[in-house]
């Protein structure tokens, strides 16, 4: 054991023994004794420690000042857009919003006319002076062996002018000067027929109101293309506001190819179902406007196609009607039809054809009225036509506008193909009507 302790453990043991013996004096006494007891080798001083020599002092290496870094360039942060609501699905289809558009303008045309029963006349004189049918037909002085009947037709239109007009087909107002007509909005007014017009089908009323009406958006009819939407609006049957859907099926189609004759027809055609009461009614496209004015549908074999006037032709039409009450249609007095170099090939195989027809397209003269425009130029059968105006000629469609912008009373160069050879010829056109009155 460590001498140096020994004296430290003696004065414990002392220590203790005299905490024992002194047990309930007071701390100052117990102190007192235990300094007596001690040892004077546990008084003895405790060695003194040498502090340690001071180390000589390490020369430190300067920190290298630390740079600062350089500022960063600020990017600019893009602003936070806020989500955009997704789009609802549209409710409304196309046909709808079409329909929407133009239908407060479409309207119902109900009229009255007075017909003679012919068919009853016809009969044989044995059967009508049978006392049945005097009976039912009595025929006193001055009475009517059978008298006349009153009909009722119906048919569509459209206001195309908020002062009132409405344009219809001529066949829905034949032999009647009036009409009523039927808003959708359940107004019913009645109307004077300003004009119609048999050659080209269109008539147009004026509605007895005061106040401004509401009309349809005229588009372009020269803009339609096959395959177009197609949208009638009509009241078939008497059933109101009917709509129907279909496509364009074809343009230009001449009425004559539907063996409709003593008309001036260029037609729109389409699947859209076009019925007995749809007649003036508007053939719409996509987007509501009124590119056709309906006005026949073929039945029985090829049923369910259905024609238009086009508009463009519509509209020019109407305003004449509207100044003066009556159109006026340009006519030089000659029948043609289509000619192609095919058709050229063709006829120089025919022993009966005309002979040396040019191989090109152009239209063919088949018949000159006499003492009509055509005749005094010069005109004659077998001409082929190519050029009219300053336009070319490859169908009769093509030659009938030519005849229309140049109108009654202007002189209209004409460039044909005769026996070979190109001449040029100057023609004025005269009104249908004064044609028609010479060849009486």
């Amino acid at each position: 054991m460590n001498r140096r302790l020994e004296p430290l453990i003696t004065a414990t043991a002392l220590i203790l023994a005299a905490a024992g013996l002194g047990y309930g004096l007071g701390q100052h006494q117990q102190l007192s004794q235990l300094r007596a007891l001690l040892p004077a080798a546990a008084q003895e001083p405790r060695p003194e420690v040498m502090p340690e020599p001071p180390q000589p002092a390490v020369a430190q290496e300067p920190r290298p000042e630390v740079m600062p870094e350089p500022p960063q360039p600020t990017v600019a942060q893009e602003p936070r857009t806020e989500p955009q609501p997704q789009p609802t699905v549209a409710r409304e289809s196309f046909v709808a919003q079409a329909v929407r558009r133009a239908g407060p303008a479409t309207v119902r045309i109900d009229v009255e006319r007075t017909v003679d029963e012919e068919g009853m006349q016809d009969m044989p004189e044995l059967f009508r002076n049978h006392p049945f049918f005097r009976e039912f037909f009595p025929r006193g002085r001055g009475e009517a062996p059978f008298p006349p009947r009153v009909r009722r037709g119906q048919g569509t239109g459209v206001i195309f002018d908020a002062e009132g007009l409405v344009l219809t087909n001529a066949h829905v107002v034949q032999g009647s000067d009036d009409a009523s007509v039927t808003l959708t909005d359940g107004r019913r007014l009645g109307a004077k027929v300003l004009g119609r017009d048999a050659i080209t089908d269109l008539a147009v009323l004026q509605l007895d109101t005061d106040g401004s009406m509401p009309v349809v958006t005229l588009g372009d009819s020269d803009a339609v293309k096959v395959g177009d939407w197609a949208i009638t609006v009509g009241n078939p049957y008497g059933l109101n506001n009917t709509v129907t859907l279909g496509i364009i099926s074809s343009i230009d189609r001449d009425g004559g190819d539907l063996g409709i004759t003593g008309k001036r027809l260029d037609l729109i055609q389409t699947d859209a179902a076009i019925n007995p009461g749809n007649s003036g009614g508007p053939l719409l496209n996509a987007a509501g406007e009124v590119v056709g004015i309906n006005t026949l549908v073929r039945s029985g074999p090829g049923a369910g196609l259905g024609f238009a006037i086009p508009i463009n032709r519509a509209e020019a039409i109407a305003r004449q009607l509207v100044a003066s009450g009556k159109v006026s249609h340009a006519m030089i007095g000659v029948r043609i039809q289509v000619h192609t170099a095919e058709l050229a090939r063709k006829d120089r195989e025919d022993p009966n054809g005309y002979g040396n027809l040019p191989e090109r397209s152009g239209v063919l003269v088949v018949q000159v009225m006499p003492d009509s425009p055509a005749a005094a130029a010069g005109l004659r059968k077998g001409d082929v036509i190519i050029e009219a105006g300053d336009g070319e000629i490859t169908d009769p469609s093509a030659m009938v506008e030519a005849v229309d912008r140049a109108g009654v009373g202007a002189a209209l160069e004409l460039t044909l193909v005769r026996q070979g050879k190109t001449i040029t010829l100057e023609v004025v056109p005269t009104d249908m009507q004064e044609l028609g009155s010479r060849s009486r």
